[in-house]
């Protein structure tokens, strides 16, 4: 018998208590700083593990002793990699990631299981076509403010909550220049976004109709401040805003986040030839290597490299 093999003998005579386990670990949880949407994907990540050691070899001390602690990870990594479950990696990473925050609540320290690795692609943008075909239907929208907003989106690469929290004073238009000023934008960093021919139009339509709801929005918004208002006259919610964008995006047969389009402009820039510094100053990226990702090639492009190859016989 190996040494290994009569230690999870020892472990398996003390079964693990899947129940008071999560409940503990989910207390601690609610008290972390974390995002709702992230607390759901570590519980439901930590409850199908703990249900999955219950039945495994490896019993209770995979949760106080650091070696069983890294075998029972291991082979539950192997678990979800094979048939029938075949997790992708993004999926096997997700659950390493909730594992290291459960285990860092026992108080035993994180696994020390590597990530799988991931393929290494620009972030998702839009072809050609899909952005011809959003920008027809952005066109054939009868609402100067989703005309502009869409407009805006497209061309500055500003993230969503820089685009809902614009006051009218952070734009600054003349007839040939234009800029949009982020006044807190990732990391509280401030920065100047220009406006090419295209914003400048849709922003002056826009300003100009929003201009004859002001009295309205006085009531809702005292400071009348906000650039983006809702039929009620206040100022635009995130969510709102990326509704806008949806709801766009489907007119062009197409099913995309606000984000993309963000995605979009900066794919655009880079592969226009614009230097990496200045893409990185437009979209408000601290780091090169961020924006150097957009240069990586797309999952189209790797399909078109393979269908150029073919020999015909």
């Amino acid at each position: 018998m190996t040494r290994r093999t009569g230690r999870v003998d020892r472990a398996a005579r003390e079964a693990v208590d899947a129940v008071g386990v999560l409940a503990r670990y989910e207390r601690w949880l609610g008290r972390q700083p974390l995002a709702e949407r992230t607390r759901a994907a570590y519980t439901a990540q930590v409850r199908g593990f703990v249900s999955w050691l219950a039945a495994s070899e490896h019993g209770a001390a995979a949760l106080s002793e650091a070696r069983v602690r890294d075998w029972a990870v291991r082979d539950y990594k192997r678990f979800v990699k094979a048939a029938p479950r075949r997790w992708a990696p993004s999926s096997v990473n997700q659950a390493l990631a909730a594992l290291d925050n459960f285990y860092r609540h026992l108080g035993v320290g994180g696994p020390a299981v590597a990530r799988e690795r991931l393929a290494r692609v620009a972030p998702r943008a839009l072809e050609t076509s899909e952005q011809r075909a959003f920008l027809r239907a952005v066109q054939a929208c009868p609402a100067p403010r989703d005309r502009a907003i869409a407009t805006v989106f497209f061309y500055t690469a500003v993230r969503l909550s820089e685009l809902a929290g614009l006051d009218v004073e952070d734009v600054q238009m003349t007839a040939r220049r234009g800029r949009l000023r982020v006044r807190s934008g990732k990391g509280d960093a401030w920065r100047e976004v220009p406006l090419n021919s295209a914003c400048r139009a849709a922003l002056e339509e826009w300003l100009s109709a929003r201009a004859d709801s002001h009295a309205v929005a006085v009531v809702a918004d005292p400071a009348g401040s906000a650039l983006w208002l809702s039929r009620s006259g206040g100022r635009m919610s995130a969510r709102a805003v990326d509704l806008v964008v949806r709801r766009l995006a489907g007119e062009a047969g197409l099913v995309m986040s606000a984000h993309t389009l963000r995605h979009t402009c900066v794919t655009n820039l880079i592969r226009s030839g614009a230097d990496v510094v200045l893409v990185a100053e437009i979209a408000g990226h601290r780091r090169l290597d961020t924006v150097r990702r957009y240069s990586l090639p797309s999952q189209a492009d790797k399909d078109a490299a393979l269908e150029a190859v073919l020999i015909e016989t």
